[in-house]
């Protein structure tokens, strides 16, 4: 993504936090979000390639998603469409539309900007011959008479004359139909019936006329239906790379949110060195050392990144002999002595100086040791060009200390099994680099991370609070901590004993308290997995192949506090 194409977005989505008055609204891959979920519309006119998207395009989009959002009961909505995907995109299509009519006459501009957005598909359209088969013309017919009859506007003017002998043929099947559109456009609950009736009616007509045509002409309707449901795009798009599930934990919002731990008596904090043989750990270290030589990365290149992201000027003392600034008194003298004399001034001096602290956590969860090789790769590299800098930083990872439940969970079986315990398992927390260490000095550490037994179930919220809870204590004025995960929380005891989303829950309700707060910064790292249902700010890397140098690039530009998923 361009820098420009940031800047706009950014300017939109302020616009759409006004309009809608929320806060947790901001884009990401070109797509809006809200409260770490994709604002979904299918509606043609809102489906555009980002890298087609100007400043208008963008208005559009902003100013149609926001009155989405505003006007639109997005649980009614889900209730009331139909299963079949003609009269779904139908009805989707319907919704949008009577939306974007309710724009408030207090905003002309942002009426202005859906209307504009719609006449511009409709031209794309029109131009792109999907109207010119009679499938195609009777979807685009009424999409043209529905936006007409709730704007109380003329049709798209360039296709008037095209669309005018379909829209009379139509107009006495669906005429009651839009008008209750129109009539009904204040109240979702009186709109549908009326949106339902007409997308029923055109499958209907679509239906009809696919009998009537015969099997000749076969080939050409599903041409002009595929093509018309690939701009409306009703299904749901596909992932990059899978997104992490989650759910609502039902014994978490019964308890008012409070989150339960059965017992801490078995909880420990670790150096992990102290569970590796010296001998071993010295093995570890030089196949580390092999791997990072093998990347092959530019250390000058990552530097200038994390440069960028990282460092902010300082005045460190003055400069003198300059020809600008503040005159220097002591050299007066010289102007007196050389008129022509222009190095007289002195200025502050600035250079750049590292006041942050960044922690990596590192999930050691036993999915993750298939791609731990790459992972350690990547911390150390990070790690350690950032001790380069100046940077202070901490490698922490997180774990437990036993399977399904260990000594907790037989503690809980001791005791009854009373009912909603909490957390049921034995968290083990280790420090694999202090922040008071060099990279140097704690390079064995890290390589700690090869050793296989480390790794069992993964407890991420409360792994979350303590690795912020020891970054508090510090001087640095900027806190980033960089989570490191391959799916999300579990453990098999505390699934068992509460519901699925217990541990989802608390972590998301972890992250959400810190970034409202603002005393430090979440961001997520997904190896194989979107864990956007957790982190706002988040990259989803897929390092299955091994560790590419891009990926390595883009988490240094991540520490960018204006940084955004491109």
């Amino acid at each position: 993504m361009s820098r420009r194409q940031q800047q706009l977005e950014e300017l939109c989505v302020a616009s759409a936090r006004a309009l809608t008055g929320d806060p947790g609204l901001y884009y990401r891959n070109s797509m809006l979000y809200r409260d770490n979920a994709p604002v979904r519309v299918r509606a043609p006119h809102l489906r555009v390639n980002p890298a087609q998207r100007n400043l208008a395009t963008l208005r559009g989009l902003n100013d149609a998603l926001a009155l989405r959002l505003v006007h639109s009961d997005t649980a009614l909505f889900k209730q009331m469409q139909p299963e079949e995907p003609v009269q779904r995109l139908i009805f989707d299509l319907l919704e949008q539309l009577r939306v974007e009519a309710l724009a408030p006459a207090s905003l002309p501009g942002t009426g202005v900007n859906v209307r504009r957005r719609f006449l511009d598909w409709s031209h794309e359209f029109y131009v792109s011959g999907l109207a010119d088969s009679a499938l195609g013309l009777l979807l685009f017919t009424v999409a043209q008479m529905a936006w007409s009859r709730l704007n109380a506007l003329p049709v798209f003017a360039e296709a008037e004359d095209f669309i005018e002998a379909t829209r009379a043929g139509i107009a006495p099947v669906i005429g009651g139909a839009l008008a209750g559109l129109r009539r009904n456009r204040h109240d979702q609950a009186s709109y549908a019936p009326h949106a339902l009736e007409l997308a029923r009616l055109v499958f209907q007509s679509v239906q009809d006329a696919g009998k009537a045509d015969g099997e000749d002409d076969n080939a050409e309707t599903s041409g002009a239906y595929n093509g018309f449901a690939l701009l409306l795009d009703f299904e749901e798009e596909p992932e990059s790379v899978p997104q992490a599930p989650s759910g609502v934990s039902r014994v978490f919002h019964e308890s008012d949110s409070i989150y339960r731990v059965y017992t801490t008596q078995f909880d420990v904090e670790v150096d992990a060195t102290t569970q590796v043989r010296p001998e071993l750990l010295r093995e570890y270290r030089d196949e580390l050392d092999r791997l990072v030589t093998a990347q092959g990365y530019s250390r000058a290149r990552l530097l200038r990144l994390l440069s960028a992201s990282l460092l902010a000027p300082r005045v460190d003392g003055r400069l003198y002999g300059e020809e600008e600034g503040l005159i220097d008194g002591r050299r007066l003298a010289s102007l007196v002595a050389s008129p022509a004399e222009r190095r007289l001034f002195t200025l502050d001096r600035t250079v750049l100086h590292a006041q942050c602290m960044v922690t990596v956590l590192i999930d050691c969860s036993a999915s993750m040791k298939g791609q731990i090789h790459p992972v350690a790769v990547l911390i150390d590299t990070l790690v350690r060009a950032l001790d380069s800098l100046g940077v202070v930083t901490e490698v922490l990872g997180f774990t437990t200390g036993g399977w399904n439940g260990g000594r907790a969970y037989k503690e809980w079986l001791r005791h009854g099994r009373p009912p909603t315990p909490g957390r049921l398992n034995e968290i083990t927390h280790r420090v694999f680099k202090h922040a008071e260490q060099s990279w140097r000095q704690s390079r064995t550490g890290i390589s700690a991370l090869f050793k296989p037994d480390l790794f069992r179930e993964g407890i991420d919220g409360e792994a979350v609070q303590w690795a912020t809870e020891r970054m508090r204590g510090r001087d640095e004025p900027r806190r980033i901590l960089l989570v490191l995960s391959d799916g999300c929380p579990m453990d098999g005891a505390t699934t068992v004993a509460n519901d699925e989303f217990y541990l989802d829950n608390h972590l998301r309700q972890t992250v959400q308290n810190l970034e409202r707060e603002g005393s430090v910064e979440v961001l997520g790292i997904g190896v194989g997995l979107d864990l956007s249902a957790f982190y706002r700010r988040c990259l989803a890397v897929n390092i299955s192949n091994g560790l590419d140098n891009e990926v390595i690039y883009e988490v240094a530009r991540m520490l960018h506090p204006r940084w955004r998923p491109v």
